[in-house]
């Protein structure tokens, strides 16, 4: 009875001793904001099991046209990493991130090492249009900057390769912000990167049968796509989606579509489906919808997949 006396208080001790002296397994992960869906896609699977970023541009926004919300300051404010594409893409987001975001890790995804980069295609069917509400110039000066970025096509998610690049940029940053989970990225950017891997090789097989028939999309935001998988895109309706094509670039338009025999034109959920219509009226051409900024997709790690099925099937289906 002594000895067990002795012992139960001590042991009482030494565990509540324990309980309120023991470190926590982990810090709080960061706070991560993210600009648009498909880069938001996969900084959540990188995070899997830590935390959830924050999005920016939600449901069916575009970032060419967006305006930033007091919402999203706030989230700027409190970030310790902020990911976007870069000034080429997400304009709205450059002197919010430098007014909001000096506290904050910023990393410029068009910069990761190993991404391919395509110059803006000019010319031609993807000649700017310079009798609508804006002129060409003023088009081309909306991803004007003082560096490459205003040269260069910044959809640069829709080549799974260039995905990849992303990823591992992603994780090295997380890595380096939150090593106490370092493990986790790790191998979740190794799974992501085998899905990628077989996602790449279904797109492929899908595309196969039809890559060769021309179309139409409503603008030029498919170059990585259409290298990737070598698709056939004959033209767009406009170049910059901030600005509504004139009556003189639609009659251009439609005449390719009937010249070529172009088989499909492609509207897009944010932007005047209403002139595909126009553009095939009188032709054989069939009209569909292409979602390369996910509008219509609901945020998470899965939506990456879902978009780049997405167009994959949609081309399949309107083209067969």
């Amino acid at each position: 009875m002594t000895l067990a006396k002795t012992i139960l208080p001590l042991a009482a001790s030494l565990f509540f001793s324990a309980l309120f002296a023991a470190p926590a397994f982990a810090d709080d992960p960061p706070e991560v904001v993210v600009s648009i869906k498909p880069v938001h896609s996969l900084v959540a699977a990188i995070m899997q099991g830590v935390g959830t970023p924050d999005l920016i541009v939600e449901g069916a926004a575009s970032p060419h046209t967006y305006a930033l919300k007091p919402s999203n300051a706030r989230a700027l404010e409190g970030a310790k990493v902020v990911f976007w594409v870069g000034p080429g893409m997400e304009a709205f987001l450059e002197k919010p991130l430098s007014a909001l975001g000096s506290n904050a890790l910023v990393v410029e995804l068009d910069r990761a090492p190993g991404i391919t980069k395509l110059k803006f295609r000019q010319g031609g069917a993807f000649e700017a249009d310079d009798d609508g509400d804006e002129s060409a110039a003023d088009a081309g000066d909306s991803h004007d900057h003082s560096d490459d970025h205003g040269a260069s096509d910044t959809h640069l998610w829709l080549d799974p390769h260039n995905a990849k690049a992303m990823t591992a940029e992603i994780t090295t940053t997380l890595v380096a912000a939150d090593p106490a989970n370092a493990l986790t990225y790790e191998a979740n950017q190794k799974a992501l990167d085998d899905k990628l891997d077989a996602l790449d090789t279904e797109i492929a097989s899908t595309i196969a049968p039809v890559k060769n028939k021309p179309f139409i999309v409503f603008h030029d935001a498919y170059q990585y796509f259409e290298r990737r998988y070598g698709v056939h895109v004959a033209g767009s309706i406009t170049v910059s989606p901030e600005s509504i094509p004139g009556a003189q670039r639609v009659a251009e338009i439609h005449g390719k579509v009937a010249d070529l025999g172009a088989t499909c034109v492609f509207a897009e959920p944010q932007f005047e489906p209403k002139l595909v219509n126009v553009v095939i009226e009188g032709t054989s051409a069939k009209s569909g919808v292409l979602d390369p900024e996910a509008a219509t997709l609901p945020q998470g790690p899965d939506l990456y997949f879902d978009l780049m099925r997405g167009i994959a099937n949609s081309l399949k289906t309107c083209l067969s």
